[in-house]
């Protein structure tokens, strides 16, 4: 958290603190501009942390340290649950400064480029963005907020709800992906746990092979 003067001159910095110490809600970005100078604070041969050690230091010796105060949320994506959170945001145009990629196509729906999606076949419910070349096959159901990536191959009957699927992922036929993340070899929850099941391969193609009757209740009930 940052302190600072009428004139953004910073008084106090801290490096974390819990919601009851902290003395400001101004958060620090990790957005820094230094002069060259600045090097000289910093002793060498010893690990020393900007945050922790060197601001504290500016803020001692007086030196001019300003803060600018800019329009606009900041959002740490520093965990799979926060990277998360933010994409839904995005989808559900909670942040307005970030504008959807792609073409919209029907309402709530955005595409890329060269992609091969069986509309008629298809149920799509947005918010949903398909990312360029990625194919779309007959019976899969894609409910928003869902974003997939590139490049990725979603079979026929898959079941995907509130997810993230990565560049060049494929979905298995009669798979169910719900608030989830599918990223290469890795398939997590939306609080980072490793998705793990026998009918699960975490590798380029997921294919848990759900029974049919199976997969309607997949994109019903309670959230995690």
């Amino acid at each position: 958290m940052v302190v600072s003067d009428e004139n953004g001159q910073i008084t106090s910095f801290q490096e974390k603190p819990s919601v009851e110490e902290a003395l400001s809600n101004k958060v620090n970005t990790g957005i820094y501009i230094f002069e060259p100078e600045v090097l000289d604070l910093i002793p060498a041969g010893e690990t020393y942390d900007i945050g922790g050690d060197l601001f504290p230091k500016i803020v001692e010796a007086g030196l001019p340290f300003h803060a600018i105060d800019l329009p606009f949320n900041w959002i740490d994506i520093g965990r799979i649950s926060d990277y998360w959170e933010a994409n839904q945001k995005i989808m559900k145009g909670e942040l307005r400064t970030i504008p959807m990629p792609g073409t919209q196509v029907r309402p709530g729906v955005w595409v890329g480029l060269n992609t091969s999606i069986e509309w008629d076949q298809c149920e799509i419910q947005g918010p949903v963005y398909i990312g360029s070349g990625t194919r779309i096959e007959p019976g899969a159901m894609i409910v928003g907020p869902t974003w997939i990536g590139h490049g990725c191959h979603i079979r026929e009957n898959a079941r995907i709800s509130k997810s993230i699927i990565f560049e060049y992922t494929r979905i298995g036929s009669a798979s169910i992906v719900k608030n989830s993340v599918a990223f290469g070899r890795f398939f997590v929850d939306k609080d980072g746990n490793n998705f793990e099941s026998e009918d699960m391969h975490l590798d380029w193609v997921t294919d848990s092979r759900i029974p049919a009757e199976a997969l309607k209740s997949a994109t019903d009930g309670d959230e995690k």
